[in-house]
Parts: C-alpha cells; structure tokens; sequence
C-alpha cells in the first residue's frame, strides 16, 4: 500500500475513528490535498462533509467553508470539536454571534489555532470579514450545499452568485464545490458560475437503496393526520421528520402531534433563533421524536437514524424532494419515504408562482411539473429520481423499495403507442411541450394546434380513443428509456433523440402499468370526525359484561361506567393502549384512568386471541379539543352563572345547553352546577333523585319523571343526571 494512502488512512483513524474511506472519499481527499479544484456531487449519507474537513485538519491554514444555513454551521462545528481536543479547532462566522463572540472567533483563527470557520455567505461578503480573511492564511475554500448558486436548483441564494469574486479578492486559493443535489443543468451552472469549468469532477451514484419511497393520496386534513399519527405510532421512539411548505401548517400540525401523545416540536424561520436551536437540539438529542419542519430544516444536519421522512405536502422540485428524503437512513439501515400527494397542492404552488418575474415563473413550473409527473407515475420510482439526475438505472435492482416496484399494477402493451408518440414529436420538430403533444394525437383542435397548422399533420387524432392519463404515461416512458428529451431550459419542449429515432425504424416491445390519477382534495379545517363501522359483536358483549362487573365493585349503574355508543366504538377500533382508549368518543382521560384498565386487558386478550388486524384509526385529538361553546359553558359554569342567562347569552336553547353539558360530562370532564340546582330542590330531594340515578339500570328520562310523579320536568332531572354522572363518574 501506497505510504500516502496509509498516512491519510491513519490521519482518519485518528481524526474521525473510521478504518476505511467511503465511496470517493479517498480520491477527493487527494485531490484537495493536491490543490486541485474539485466538484463533488455525493448523495445524503454519502459523507460528503468529511471530504473537506480531514483535509482542512491536516492543510496548514485555515479552511473556509462557504454554508446557507445557521443550524447547519452550528451541527457541522459541534461535531468537529467533538472529535478534537479543543473547542478552538472549528469556529462559525454569522449574524448569530455577538460582537464579543466574533472577536473570540477572529482571535482563535488569527493564532492559527481553528482549522475550519464556517461563514455565511451574507458575512462573507462584508467589508470586514473579508479583510479580515485577507489577514489570515486560507489552505482552500469549500462552497457547501452549492446547488443554492443555480436558479435550478431547490434553494437558490442570490448572494452564493458572488462567491467567486469574492473568494478571488481574498486570495487565489483550490475552491472545493459540494452538493447532493445536481441535475446536469445545476451542475453546469454551478461550473460556470464559481468559473470551474476545468475542476476534477467526482459524482457518485444518487442512488441510496435503503431508502423505501411511497406516494400515498392526500385526503382530507383529518384522515391524513390520523394515517400520520398512526405511522409515528408504528414507529414508537424512532425519529421522524415532516416536511410541510408553510409556517402555520408546521405550527398546526406539530400542536396536532402533542395532543395525540406523541413527542414533537416545530422548527421553521420565523422561530426566534434561540427555539430553533432548542427544538433541533431536542430532536437530536432525542428528547423528542418527531420534528415538524419546513425545508429549513435538515440541511447537512448529521443524524444518522432518521427512519423516516414524511411530506405532508408536495416539495416544489424533485432536488428538494430527493434532499429531503435522503435525510432518511444515513446510517445505511432502513428508512420510509412517504409523500402524501394532492394534485391541489401543485395547483396551489402555480398560483403562488403568479407575480413572479416570466424567468423565475417558467422555471418554477417546470420544475412542480417534474415533481408531480414524479408523484402520479406508475413506474419504479427509484428509476424515475435517477434519470432526473442523470444516472440511468434498472428497475429489477430496485428490490421493491418503492411503493411501484412493491405492489405493481397491470400492465399493458403500448409498443404501438410509443411509436405514436414518437412520431408525433418527430413532426413538431421540437418546437411543442407535453400538452401539446397529447391534444395532437388525441385530435384536439386547440388555439395552439390550429396556430402550428399541426391539425395537418399525420399524428394528428391516431390516439383519441385514449384519455390524457394514458398519453401521460406513454410520454414518461419515453422519457425515461431516453426515447425523447425535455428541453428544461425552453419551457420544457420535447425532441425525439437518436435512441428514439432508431426505435422508429424498428419498435421493440414495450409493456406500461398506466399511472394512478389523484383525486383533487380541497383544503378544508381540521374536523373530528367519527368514523362508522359495524362493531364487533363478540367484543362488545364481553365489554359489556365487564362494564357489568365494574358497576358491581363501584355500587355504580353500569351506564355511568361508559354509554353503549362508547363500547360500540371500542368494539369496533380495538384500543389497546391507554392513549388509544382515551380518544373513545365518551371516555376522555379522567373515565379512562378511573375505569379503563379491564377494559383495555380485555380488548388486548381478544385481539391477540383473534389475531385481528386493528383498523389503525383511532379519533383524531384536535388542539382544540372542545368547541369555543363549551369552553364559554364551562367558564361561566366556574363563574356560577345563571344557566337560563347562559342559554340566552350563548343564542341556544335549554335544550341544546343540556346536549352540550352531556358531551362535556360524558367525554370525562367535571363540571359544578349544583350551585343551580340548589335554587330548583332541597338537598334530600336530591339525594332521592341520586338514589334513583343510582339504582336504576339506565338513565332513561321519561322513567324518572314518572317515577317523581312529574313533580319535576324533564329539563330539571336531566341536569341531575347530568351532574350525577360528572360527581360519581369523572
């Protein structure tokens, strides 16, 4: 073995406790250690980070390394000084330092003790820090996440378009590019901008085959989080990221998350900088689970056992996709990928795109375009992201590790279609985009085909026996076997190549499962919403039984244990644990923790006896909980207001006030209103309706009317029975 080689193997050993480089590690090392201009395109997980900070440790000087993000800075910092033997070998340089901190930082590097200061570029283009760089010995300058130079890529930073002035003015040191995200045109952009045309160029495959991706329908707000909850609750202490685009979603959902008991905290930009840090520090020191996030979050951030990366909503591109998701499994072990896909959201994104400059528009659609084609495709997932990158890859590896590959739809022959389609692009020459293409062989006669004159051409009409779906799916599949290319530069026009030239003059089989259609789900509140099922009739006369016993030991009437609804409900949702019981429409906490323990055995026992698969989809737990009405109701309750005054205060009836009390008491809550009744009955008429509530076997109204001799109505006994139940139940 070469000695240069073993050095740096010995130089990783005793740096980063590692026997062995990954994939091109080593070549890059070499590279940086030469001098050399590199562009590195690693996928997440990869160890791109590692190809610039052994070089940075070993180099006389001082690293520096270009970085978007605080939260980054501050993880990347945190992890090198772990690995040295003092906090001064790596600084960060941004806005969130005071001015006695950056002096710190400035001191440290000026005395030659930090081997890497990650900067910000808004602080690297200061005045100040760049003379201030100008003073100090630069081994090389690492430009991290440098995707954000290209308007085409997921996060573009108009101010990483500076770097390389910048970084020349300083001095003329080897400029190392880095990215896990670069389509061919990213790539050539971030070339061309920092003037690396000449660089060495190391790309790794972007495959991650650990990674399990799942596109599932997005429905309506309350199915989608209880599917949510219940993938976090098949997942107990595992870590989870949600991605969501906006701010108050993350807020909303994170808050969702907390009330069904599960471990969560938001993170995005309009958190004060000292909650992001607190909350993302919470996540990887697992104090909680789940981090609900916008892309803000997760940037070149090292948690390793990430399982599981959920899209709440669609990101805006495949790169923000596939970066997101590749946060997912880093340690090589498993990882889920589950994007829930709503063909509203994409429209949503257009629209927001509306008042943008025509550049920035046309690239931003272009992009929702390819991330939905991505969603509603049939085809091996896995396969559809590579292509995206570049990277041409057979599905038979991808070992059922997307939802496509897993559970296949039928296929059919389109070898004709195919050829249709190809011809059809061959005739406009590259001049026309997908739509376009599909309303010339389905024979529409739009404003833009009569333009072209394209209602002349041969294609015209061969396939309008088939719907957009279908042609949809045709043209992706030319696509992805390079049979025609998207111009992505010109508003995605379509040209035939070579290879698709070549199948022309002699098609070969071709076999499509055609893509699932998404339903449109518009965007409505948070409900609860109760879902009817046929109970389990067994379960349910054994809980019966039990509420029978339990009424026994408390000397209780077995409807103030739970309401029959209430068992009807557990008999047909199975829940096992006390948080599932809880979400009982009728038990809330206090019932649960008062009565719920046999009941919970007794669903356990028969699920195992039966072996039965339990629905996963328990009532989902609002944030708010109750209704603004029963929040006022039990305030005013508090207060000992009139009840007639409260009715008339609240716009409802005597009636509905005793609905409302009802669901209050019989979901677990106690409430006082003696106070009132006090003013209706003397205290041993009480005690006599009490006895009554308690002897009986049901809570039937009419029967106690009766058996008072209507000496009170039945408005007046059903508000003792309601506080009977809140007093001896709850």
């Amino acid at each position: 073995m070469n000695a240069d080689v073993l050095d740096l193997k010995e130089r990783l050993k005793y740096f980063f406790g590692f026997d062995n480089f990954k994939g091109n590690q080593e070549e890059v090392i070499k590279s940086i250690m030469n001098g050399d201009d590199c562009f590195v395109i690693m996928p997440t997980g990869a160890g791109k980070s590692l190809c610039y900070q052994l070089p940075a440790l070993i180099k006389d000087g001082t690293a520096i390394i270009i970085s978007p993000l605080i939260a980054l800075m501050k993880n990347q910092v945190d992890l090198i000084r772990g690995f040295g033997d003092n906090d001064s070998v790596a600084h960060f340089l941004n806005s969130s330092l005071t001015k006695t901190d950056s002096l710190k930082v400035k001191n440290d590097v000026a005395e030659g003790k930090t081997k890497l200061l990650y900067v910000a570029p808004e602080t690297l283009k200061k005045d100040e820090t760049i003379e201030f760089l100008r003073s100090i010995e630069v081994s090389f300058v690492a430009v991290d996440e440098a995707h954000c130079i290209s308007e085409w890529g997921h996060d573009f930073r108009p101010e990483y378009r500076r770097i390389k002035q910048i970084i020349k003015s300083i001095d003329d040191v080897p400029i190392v590019a880095l990215t896990a995200t670069a389509t061919p045109k990213v790539q050539s952009d971030i070339q061309k901008n920092l003037n690396m045309s000449n660089a060495i160029v190391y790309k790794s495959s972007f495959n991650r085959s650990n990674l399990y991706y799942e596109v599932k329908q997005k429905g309506k707000k309350d199915k989608t989080l209880k599917e949510i909850i219940n993938l976090i609750n098949n997942r107990k202490g595992k870590s989870i990221i949600i991605y969501c685009l906006s701010r108050k979603k993350v807020e909303e959902i994170a808050s969702i998350l907390v009330a069904n008991n599960i471990k969560a905290l938001p993170y995005h930009a309009g958190l004060d900088a000292k909650t992001r840090v607190f909350n993302q520090d919470a996540f990887l020191m697992e104090d909680v689970d789940v981090i609900v996030a916008t892309i803000a979050f997760g940037m070149g951030i090292d948690k390793p056992d990430v399982r599981c990366v959920i899209h709440y909503d669609v990101p805006k591109s495949l790169e923000g996709y596939y970066q997101e998701t590749g946060r997912a499994g880093r340690d090589g072990l498993d990882g889920d990928c589950i994007l829930f896909y709503n063909p509203a959201d994409t429209e949503k994104l257009e629209k927001f795109m509306k008042d943008k400059p025509v550049a920035e528009r046309e690239i931003g659609s272009q992009l929702i375009f390819e991330m939905s084609s991505f969603a509603e495709s049939s085809q091996c997932r896995r396969k559809l992201l590579l292509h995206y990158f570049g990277e041409d890859f057979d599905e038979e590896n991808c070992n059922k590790m997307c939802d496509n590959c897993r559970h296949p739809k039928s296929m059919q022959d389109v070898t004709s279609e195919l050829a249709d389609i190809l011809q059809a692009v061959s005739e406009t020459a590259g001049k026309v985009n997908q739509e376009h293409i599909i309303d010339l062989v389905r024979g529409e006669k739009t404003d833009d085909i009569k333009a072209y004159k394209h209602d002349e051409l041969e294609s015209f009409g061969v396939g309008s026996d088939r719907d957009v779906n279908f042609w949809k799916s045709v043209i992706r599949l030319a696509l992805l076997e390079n049979y025609i290319s998207k111009n992505i530069e010109n508003y995605g026009l379509l040209s035939i190549t070579a290879t698709g030239k070549k199948y022309l003059e002699k098609p070969k089989p071709h076999k499509l499962a055609i893509d699932k259609e998404f339903t449109k789900v518009s965007d409505e509140d948070f409900e609860q919403v109760e879902i009817e099922n046929v109970y389990d009739e067994e379960l349910f006369a054994r809980l019966k039984e039990i509420q029978k016993q339990v009424a026994k030991e408390k000397k209780l009437p077995p409807y103030v244990i739970f309401q029959e609804t209430a068992l009807e409900e557990m008999a047909t949702k199975y829940p096992i644990t006390m948080s599932e019981f809880e979400n009982i429409q009728g038990v809330g906490k206090n019932k649960a923790q008062k009565f719920g323990a046999p009941f919970i055995r007794a669903i356990a026992d028969y699920v195992e006896e039966n072996d039965i698969e339990r629905p996963q989809d328990m009532v989902l737990k609002t944030v708010a909980n109750r209704s603004g009405r029963k929040i006022q109701i039990i305030k005013n309750i508090d207060k000992k207001a009139d009840l007639e005054d409260m009715c008339e205060s609240l716009g409802i009836t005597f009636d509905e006030l005793l609905v409302e009390l009802e669901n209050i008491v019989y979901s677990g809550t106690k409430i006082n209103f003696k106070y009132f009744i006090d003013e209706l009955m003397d205290e041993q008429t009480q005690e006599d309706v009490y006895n009554h509530f308690r002897n009986t076997q049901n809570d039937d109204i009419d029967a106690a009317v009766k058996e008072f001799n209507g000496d009170f109505s039945h408005e007046e006994l059903g508000l003792m029975r309601i506080q009977f139940i809140s007093d001896v139940a709850n």
